[in-house]
């Protein structure tokens, strides 16, 4: 990730992107966690990665795209993500969309329309507001791969195949212990 470049590509793309981001929601996915992958890239140079973490972290802001922002923005020394692309395997919700806009990142890529809880277009759009920064939305890319991989895991939680999410807690001193 981050301070390595691709040695193959000059610049990444949006399909290289999403195919980490799919590797990522299946890292999710082996903890317990909803399968959601996120990559923010510029140039050749991954800033950020994010996957779900909200079981092992009990912490309802633990989506893949804020984890993700987060890294990026630490890369680049400031909360501005102009320039960059972020991919992510699922529709962003109402609060990674906002993250995203204020972050002011100009293009996004998803791969699955969350028809529950969307905010480019599944169940509403966040675009349709006045805000002063509106990305660049593409939804559909490797849609299939990313569907699948959701509709297993759900079908697979529905059977009891999945191992409990990895619950860990906080220190006594109020710190998290590395993440695996």
């Amino acid at each position: 990730m981050g301070d390595v470049p691709y040695s193959n590509v000059t610049m990444l793309t949006p399909k290289i992107g999403m195919a980490r981001a799919l590797q990522l929601a299946a890292e999710a996915a082996a903890l317990g966690e909803v399968p959601v992958g996120c990559v923010i890239y510029q140039g050749d140079r991954i800033l950020g990665e994010g996957r779900n973490r909200r079981e092992l972290r009990r912490d309802a802001l633990a989506h893949a795209e804020i984890e993700a922002i987060g890294q990026a923005c630490r890369a680049v020394g400031g909360w501005r993500l102009t320039g960059c692309v972020l991919c992510v395997t699922l529709e962003p919700c109402a609060m990674c969309a906002g993250a995203i806009a204020n972050a002011q990142i100009p293009s996004v890529f998803f791969g699955a329309t969350d028809h529950h809880f969307g905010a480019y277009g599944g169940l509403f759009d966040l675009r349709d507001q006045p805000l002063n920064h509106i990305p660049e939305v593409n939804g559909g890319l490797m849609a299939e791969e990313s569907a699948a991989l959701l509709q297993g895991f759900f079908e697979g939680l529905r059977r009891g195949a999945h191992p409990a999410p990895c619950a860990i807690a906080q220190s006594a001193d109020g710190q998290w212990p590395p993440l695996p």
